[in-house]
């Protein structure tokens, strides 16, 4: 994020905005409010600091706020987990010492695809803050077959999303993962907002997306830990997977998302069938391999 003020500017007031004065137990007298939420002395009053501090912070001076403050915004403002680590992260960035973070990584160690690889019977794979996919296991790379098809390097899900036509049939629930992809990258961004490659990949999808700008615009954020995936696929049609996903302690930024299905269930059996024609897809490309390392014979 270019202008670390004007996006606190952005999503204070969208936060305060949302809150209507019944909701934070206000009384309400006569009609003639011009603001749907809160007002910022109302604000203010909550957090319990002044009018002209509060104003402060929202215009985008949040350097220098105490934990307490910010936490004490956060109640009033009732944000959620990714919501207050976004608040807490855009006060870090708006420090003035605050060093930029190194470059997002882009490969894993090798022990850390030896994981993946153990991991025979369920797809995964690693990715980084920006959803690029560093590493997946045979089964993780047959399940996404239609994000690492796309021609658009590197290999990532939101870009996939958002500027591939094959996304609208591969994800059923198209419009949630889309919200999701948004938030997840522009929680991303809170936390590392000089990171040059995630600045180029949201002014790519910026500039050929307007779905992708509709969705930045709301400014909201979200943690994607676990949950339910539905998705298309090409070869075993509709699957319904349970994933979580988990942090890397040793690789800090990167995810590792696993994926399942409950034993007996159609997924698992469909899962099956994709462990098959994944052997047979890489069968075949050691088979080709071997054509073009041979020798023709004199």
């Amino acid at each position: 994020m270019a202008d670390t003020r004007a996006e606190i500017r952005e999503f204070l007031s969208s936060r305060r905005a949302r809150i209507t004065p019944e909701q934070a137990g206000l009384p309400v007298y006569g009609g003639n409010r011009r603001v749907a939420g809160l007002r910022r002395e109302e604000v203010a009053m909550l957090t319990g600091v002044s009018v002209d501090y509060y104003v402060r912070l929202e215009r985008g001076s949040l350097a220098g706020a105490s934990e307490g403050v910010l936490d004490a915004l956060a109640r009033t403002l009732r944000l959620d987990d990714a919501e207050r680590q976004y608040l807490f992260d855009l006060a870090r960035a708006a420090a003035p010492s605050r060093r930029p973070r190194e470059r997002t990584s882009t490969s894993v160690r090798p022990a850390v695809q030896q994981v993946l690889d153990a991991v025979s019977d369920a797809p995964a794979w690693v990715r980084n803050g920006r959803h690029d996919i560093l590493a997946a296991n045979r089964m993780g790379r047959a399940l996404y077959s239609p994000v690492f098809d796309s021609p658009r390097r590197p290999v990532n899900t939101t870009r996939f999303t958002y500027l591939d036509p094959a996304a609208r049939e591969f994800w059923r629930d198209y419009d949630r993962i889309a919200n999701d992809a948004a938030a997840m990258l522009r929680l991303e961004a809170g936390r590392n907002p000089h990171d040059p490659d995630l600045i180029t990949l949201i002014g790519e999808l910026s500039t050929q997306s307007e779905l992708f700008r509709t969705r930045w615009a709301s400014r909201d954020v979200m943690h994607h830990r676990s949950g339910r995936k539905r998705l298309h696929h090409p070869v075993v049609g509709d699957l319904d997977l349970d994933f979580e996903s988990m942090e890397l302690p040793s690789e800090p930024g990167l995810v590792m998302n696993v994926y399942t299905a409950p034993a007996g269930s159609p997924t698992a059996d469909a899962l099956k069938l994709l462990a098959s024609w994944a052997a047979g897809q890489e069968a075949a490309q050691e088979a080709a391999q071997d054509v073009v390392r041979t020798p023709p014979s004199p």
